[in-house]
């Protein structure tokens, strides 16, 4: 027994020893998970020590690529995707949007304008809220990826939060709206959707006709939305209760293909006017009406639409160096001005009848407003001069303007910090730069300006093609997307 006992002392020690590292192992641990506990409260208390973010691709990539796909088939036309305000399919997928906003956990609802609405009341839902959002409605023959990339890549940021139990956190309200219109297809009136919520859609719209006569207000009561003049004003958000807005959409340019990155900070957006021509002349018969007798609308229209053109081409040529149109205006011009003729029609449309009316279309954009302006001005009074000449009548009608928009500078600066966080994490190295771009296309953002400041993100799409099913976004960018608004919550928000 006594060669045992030098073993047995030999062993106490040992376990001594071993029991003694598992206590301070334990007691680290728990230090650690405290300190833990403690960091993850940067939602609503200190955001001077942000916790690592995981990446989370089985959300923001995986499930919103599959959501992005989701979407891209709810269509009311069969091969082609088109998804107009009020549509049926519009409605189809208001609700599949109000689902996957549910499964974020936010609270849903429908307002009077048709607009989708997800929202989180955080640990102060008095507090001004972050508003962030895009468009649901799509053009004829439309991507998928105009407008559904924002609302599904804000949805998926907001999920991981959800599901790490940070979503109610946040020190103030975040809410996600899809907008029911921005393209303004239906109606040829831009951002009903979102005007109508920043205050800016006049009463008026409510009566405008698309082409089967159905009026805006007739298009919601048949959704079994019931809207009337003092119901719109009442949808209008108090200037007060917004922190800001933020929009995510892809570029629908090929800048950012071209430096190989897949996010850009937008720090503003064109200035664009809508209108609509109507040419009236003598409808009569193919055959039998002598060309010298003729007052056709159909070539007096075709030479409105080739003076657009030449305006457009070469500003200097038409605008005079007056009042305050100056030379750094009209240099202005030559860089950012592109017009449009997108549609055009004639009645009675028949391949032997002189038309009595032809309708088409103008889009003017500019980064410059007083040159937009100028341009307008020209362009009215010259087509003018040619119907006159031609012996027809022309009717200039203004049907959307909206002044060029500038981000605010803080809001950009954020997004341009957590869009390059987001990119290092994904690439696990410094990636240089995130761009800063001027957009040329319209986008909610244009109505929101007039609620509070915006500030937006773009995506890099393929070869810049946009409303086109050519429209493509690899899947790797809308995680990007969705890891830079996750990274802008969790350090703003």
């Amino acid at each position: 027994m006594a060669s045992l006992r030098p073993f047995y002392f030999h062993n106490t020690n040992i376990i001594f020893c071993v029991l003694f590292i598992l206590f301070f192992s334990l007691a680290f641990s728990l230090q650690q998970s405290l300190l833990l506990i403690s960091n993850d409260t940067y939602l609503d208390i200190d955001n001077s020590e942000v916790p690592k973010t995981e990446l989370f691709p089985e959300i923001l990539r995986d499930e919103a690529v599959g959501r992005l796909n989701e979407l891209g088939q709810v269509s009311d036309a069969h091969g082609y995707l088109e998804r107009t305000f009020l549509s049926h399919a519009s409605v189809r997928a208001g609700k599949l949007i109000s689902n996957w906003m549910e499964d974020s956990g936010l609270t849903t609802w429908v307002d009077s304008m048709g607009n989708v609405h997800g929202r989180v009341g955080g640990l102060n839902p008095s507090r001004k809220a972050l508003l962030i959002g895009s468009h649901l409605d799509t053009v004829i023959d439309a991507g998928k990826f105009d407008g559904s990339l924002g609302i599904v890549s804000a949805l998926s940021a907001l999920k991981v939060l959800h599901v790490n139990g940070r979503l109610e956190k946040l020190r103030r309200p975040v809410e996600v709206i899809a907008f029911s219109d921005e393209e303004g297809v239906r109606f040829q009136s831009t951002f009903l959707g979102s005007g109508a919520i920043a205050g800016i859609l006049p009463v008026s719209s409510l009566h405008i006709r698309d082409k089967s006569d159905v009026t805006v207000q007739g298009a919601l009561k048949d959704k079994s939305i019931v809207t009337n003049e003092d119901s719109l004003l009442h949808l209008k958000y108090d200037p007060e209760s917004v922190f800001a807005y933020i929009e995510i959409h892809i570029e629908q340019g090929p800048v950012l293909e071209s430096v190989g990155l897949p996010l850009g900070v937008v720090k503003g957006i064109a200035g664009q006017t809508r209108l609509k021509v109507t040419v009236k002349g003598s409808q009569g018969h193919a055959g039998t009406v002598p060309m010298s007798m003729r007052q056709d609308p159909m070539p007096a229209a075709a030479e409105l639409i080739v003076l657009l053109e030449s305006l457009c081409r070469y500003p200097e040529n038409f605008i005079s160096y007056s009042g305050q149109c100056d030379a750094s205006v009209v240099e202005s011009l030559k860089g950012s001005l592109v017009c449009t003729v997108g549609e055009i029609s004639s009645w009675p449309s028949a391949s032997n009848v002189i038309p009595g009316q032809v309708t088409f279309t103008v889009d003017i954009r500019a980064m410059d407003d007083l040159g937009r302006a100028a341009i307008i001005y020209e362009l009215s009074n010259r087509m003018y001069q040619v119907c006159d000449r031609r012996s027809v009548s022309c009717l200039v009608e203004p049907k959307h303007d909206a002044n060029a928009v500038i981000c605010d500078t803080g809001l950009s600066s954020q997004l341009k910090s957590a869009a390059y966080a987001a990119v290092k994490k994904m690439a696990g190295e410094d990636v240089g730069e995130v761009p800063v771009l001027m957009s040329g296309a319209g986008h909610d953002a244009m109505a929101m300006s007039h609620l509070a400041k915006v500030g937006m993100l773009f995506v890099r799409c393929r070869g810049g093609i946009s409303h086109s099913p050519e429209e493509h976004v690899l899947d790797d960018d809308v995680w990007a997307a969705g890891l830079a608004i996750l990274s802008y919550l969790e350090t703003q928000m």
